[in-house]
């Protein structure tokens, strides 16, 4: 399978998802307020380290909030499997579901078929995590192969931190051609 890698700087794919509520969300598009977005892409129901990440989420969603950076997180999970996962989480950020092979390709995610119909009954993006900046553009982004491996979120905090501050000019990393 081929996917284009994401080049940070790149607009933000315009991709909308449905939440639980019956809306739809764009993903890359800040809301209340905030001039950036956290987007994160995790496995789904299935997946326990997904669950304590979000929770983790949960955790310093505040603290990104009041540096004006909005989260939102989404996976290729049915409505009915976030609905099932909503029971072991209690998150103040919007999650959306549906996420498709063909947009997980777009953001150039990892993905993968379940290893067994108890794991899931479709393919799902692996891990990933990307910043959009007030242009729209994608500041910071993360893509792993394996649930194992993701950005620590108060570091992640404290980056956007030293970036958003104009004192440091600090430039869109990796767009080295």
């Amino acid at each position: 399978m081929m996917t284009t890698k994401f080049k940070a700087g790149e607009i933000f794919p315009d991709i909308e998802l449905a939440t639980l509520e019956g809306s739809t969300i764009k993903l890359g598009q800040p809301q209340d307020g905030a001039s950036w977005r956290l987007v994160v892409i995790y496995r789904g129901k299935h997946c326990p380290l997904c669950t304590r990440y979000l929770k983790e989420l949960e955790t310093l969603r505040e603290q990104f909030i009041e540096m004006g950076v909005d989260v939102v997180a989404a996976s290729a999970d049915s409505h009915a499997q976030l609905s099932a996962h909503m029971a072991d989480l209690t998150l103040q950020f919007p999650i959306a579901y549906g996420l498709t092979v063909e947009q997980m390709k777009v953001l150039g995610v990892y993905i993968s078929n379940p290893r067994s119909e108890q794991e899931t009954d479709h393919p799902f993006a692996e891990p990933g995590l990307f910043v959009v900046n007030d242009q729209g553009q994608v500041q910071i982004v993360d893509i792993s192969n394996a649930p194992f491996a993701r950005p620590d979120l108060k570091t992640l905090l404290s980056g956007i931190g030293f970036i958003r501050n104009p004192a440091n000019h600090y430039p869109i990393r990796g767009t080295y051609q």
